[in-house]
């Protein structure tokens, strides 16, 4: 396996009736000749619990790195119970699932409160996620926290924001996940984030190496071709290279479009 593997994000790889879709994630991997990908276990917008997949003893013995994104409506931070717990719920069955086929880690978004909300008890909410996870054993694989394009009252959209949510949580092992379409949208220079946000957590687990369709500060995610959108290629590439770390590519495109984005990340890398 490699030892900072580059792939791409498939999506479930799987129908409706929970059946490899094209042969699956690893398929599509051999396809982009990538060395790692990244998938959902379910409905991205949904609640329900994960199915066992019929591809999890390959995911697990196989030589690809996987990775997994939690469902996009899991906010932890937020101060609705009845959208809180659930969540919390929901991502504890979700890592366990994740850990049960090998995953590298789990990507989950940092959530926040309203806007009219003082935002100390999202920060707080997300220890007390880390704090009674520790008690039943942990999540039993990395988490790790994605950084966020918009919204004045988010966890990990604003560097300032980070600090806090680390200081919730740092002690408990928490990974961080780059996005650089996020951080472009959310107007992070991007030249210095690997170095900004290692000065917060310490750490860079995974980027997400996206290309952006909009201005730098737009707060909109909108994710474009890795040559074609507004972020210079090259700034991008850089990112890669200072961050060390597996790189998923969750950018537009055909099987074809992301073999060449794999290529030329690689090419960078090796460089």
């Amino acid at each position: 396996m490699a030892v900072h593997p580059i792939g791409v994000h498939v999506g479930t790889g799987l129908t409706g009736e929970n059946e490899l879709e094209d042969g699956g994630p690893l398929a599509r991997a051999a396809e982009v000749d990538a060395d790692a990908v990244q998938i959902f276990l379910g409905d991205p917008q949904g609640w329900a619990t994960p199915l066992p997949r019929p591809d999890a003893e390959e995911l697990l013995t196989g030589e690809v790195a996987v990775f997994v994104h939690a469902p996009y409506r899991l906010n932890v931070a937020s101060t609705n119970n009845r959208i809180r717990i659930p969540s919390r719920k929901l991502l504890a069955t979700y890592a366990q699932a994740s850990a049960a086929i090998g995953a590298r880690g789990m990507v989950v978004h940092g959530g926040h409160v309203l806007a009219k909300e003082d935002p100390a008890p999202g920060f707080d909410n997300w220890r007390k996620t880390f704090a009674r996870q520790a008690d039943d054993g942990g999540f039993g694989l990395p988490l790790l926290i994605e950084n966020t394009a918009g919204g004045d009252n988010a966890m990990a959209r604003e560097l300032g924001a980070l600090a806090r949510l680390w200081d919730a949580v740092g002690e408990f092992g928490a990974g961080f996940a780059l996005d650089t379409c996020h951080a472009w949208a959310a107007g992070w220079d991007l030249a210095t984030a690997v170095e900004d946000v290692r000065a917060v957590t310490g750490r860079v687990d995974l980027v997400h190496l996206n290309n952006s369709r909009d201005p730098a500060g737009s707060s909109r995610d909108r994710h474009a071709p890795l040559t074609g959108g507004e972020i210079p290629t090259e700034l991008l590439l850089e990112v890669a290279r200072a961050a060390g770390c597996p790189v998923v590519l969750e950018t537009p495109g055909d099987p074809a479009a992301h073999a060449e984005e794999v290529a030329l990340v690689r090419q960078a890398l090796a460089g």
